[in-house]
């Protein structure tokens, strides 16, 4: 069944926020070429501002009422106030139980809307504490890229977005097609939403960058890597690369190579039979019973959990498409 997107269009919109859903969600296939999921934009106004442009919005707000998922984008000026029609129609939805993110300063939209009381929620660092300030019951973690509270998604800045789009691809229908959308992206699937938001960075060409190694650690993740190991690979003394490789990546070396192993076993499980110990082995893991309470604790399902739910034919077709391309 085709999943129903619709993005909201509001006067003031960051367009790069709204192109982001539009191409990710828009862009996938299933093995037959059908469409995983229909996009609709959908504004407040026929015609929207949008920075340079202005947009010809499609659909009316209306058609948000038969979606299953929305994506509210970023809005420049965060001072304005949500145009009630706005927070009325996502208070409905979201009594209907419709799966809500928002991109950027979209979090301040669905903060107006009471969605985000007593929830965590993230948005861009910039206006994080702008967010908690006027929004006092709401958690806001300015340090991740993204926040999943189930049906409300909260997602920070910039490509932030991509990766929290990729995510909810990830839960529809399984990181093997979360896989086919970062390629189609051309961006890494690897980050995750604890990564943090603001690293510090070494030019793409510096001699310190740290993308050989971190391609040569998945080649070899089915080995009990250490981060001494992997410091030598580096040719940097274990301290110091702990600390560049926080810099760069966002994450310790060792969270990065869990995260790695556990997306390598979500394919597995997807498009194979193998059993869910043979498939801990073949990613790494020393113990099942660690890979287990790694990959529930981190996916929110058990092996068994999620092979019920994304195992299908499709899966391994778009495993074996995504490894060619």
């Amino acid at each position: 069944m085709v999943h129903k997107i619709g993005v909201i269009a509001m006067q003031r919109l960051i367009p790069y926020d709204l192109t982001i859903a539009c191409e990710v969600f828009g862009r996938l296939v299933d093995a037959g070429g059908r469409p995983l999921y229909e996009v609709k934009v959908c504004g407040e106004a026929q015609i929207v501002e949008a920075r340079a442009f202005n947009l010809v919005v499609p659909f009316g707000l209306s058609a948000l009422r038969s979606v299953d998922t929305i994506i509210v984008p970023g809005i420049e000026d965060v001072s304005v106030e949500v145009p009630r029609a706005v927070v009325r129609l996502l208070q409905a939805a979201s009594r209907r139980g419709v799966r809500i993110a928002s991109i950027c300063s979209g979090a301040f939209v669905l903060a107006a809307a009471g969605l985000l009381d007593g929830r965590r929620a993230t948005t861009h660092w910039l206006c994080a504490d702008e967010l908690q300030r006027r929004y006092p019951d709401v958690t806001v973690d300015p340090n991740v890229l993204y926040v999943d509270e189930g049906q409300i998604i909260t997602s920070a800045g910039a490509s932030a977005g991509l990766d929290m789009c990729l995510h909810l691809v990830r839960r529809d229908f399984g990181q093997a097609f979360a896989a086919k959308a970062a390629r189609l992206a051309v961006t890494p699937v690897d980050r995750d939403g604890g990564q943090a938001q603001y690293i510090r960075r070494d030019p793409p060409r510096s001699v310190g960058s740290l993308a050989p190694l971190l391609e040569w650690m998945a080649a070899h993740m089915t080995e009990a890597l250490t981060v001494r190991q992997i410091a030598a690979r580096a040719r940097m003394s274990e301290r110091s690369f702990a600390r560049h490789f926080q810099e760069q990546v966002g994450v310790t070396p060792m969270r990065w190579l869990l995260n790695a192993r556990i997306r390598r076993a979500q394919e597995l499980l997807e498009a194979s039979t193998a059993y869910a110990d043979d498939i801990a082995i073949s990613c790494g893991f020393q113990s099942t019973v660690t890979f287990r309470s790694s990959f529930k604790r981190i996916v929110g399902l058990t092996p068994v959990e999620y092979r019920r739910t994304f195992n299908s034919p499709a899966a391994a077709v778009a495993m074996a498409a995504s490894a060619t391309q």
